[in-house]
């Protein structure tokens, strides 16, 4: 006498469902990846470009040769990590604390004791998301400050 019902063959199945199920969770995994690898290179763009533009600033003789200076600085940072983002640079100094009557503004980079500082600003975008799925490209934002003293010892121009 036959069962009545026969038992499906399941030799087989398995390797097909573990193939199916690496790559369903395998996608997801190397796509994170590639996003934090992203914005990683990005950051160290961001940091590079904050610290090479204060740099940059600070050896310069004037404030508009020091601002063309600070942009071109931050513009080679991001380039030679190979992000064609805009890259945003903003200068602020702030006076010496003994506040004995020196310039403000632009003028007060360049009193001795005076401090430096730029803020970059940029973003990266997000790999493989196309702008398809509505509102653009989806991009993370990034922004790096970096303070430079001009010199307590120097002499004020």
């Amino acid at each position: 006498m036959r069962p009545a019902h026969r038992r499906r063959d399941q030799r087989g199945s398995a390797v097909i469902e573990l193939t199916w199920l690496g790559i369903i969770l395998l996608v997801p995994v190397v796509y994170i990846v590639l996003a934090v690898f992203e914005v990683q290179r990005g950051a160290f763009a961001v940091t590079a470009a904050a610290r090479t533009a204060a740099r940059a600033y600070a050896l310069a003789d004037d404030h508009v040769s020091g601002q063309a200076a600070a942009d071109a600085a931050a513009t080679r940072a991001f380039t030679d990590q190979g992000i064609d983002e805009p890259v945003d640079v903003d200068i602020s100094c702030s006076a010496p604390a003994d506040g004995g009557g020196r310039a403000t503004g632009p003028d007060a980079c360049r009193a001795p004791g005076a401090v430096i500082t730029v803020v970059v600003d940029s973003s990266v975008a997000l790999p493989f998301m196309p702008e398809v799925l509505g509102g653009g490209t989806p991009t993370f934002a990034l922004e790096a400050s970096h303070a430079v003293p001009f010199g307590q010892f120097r002499e004020a121009e």
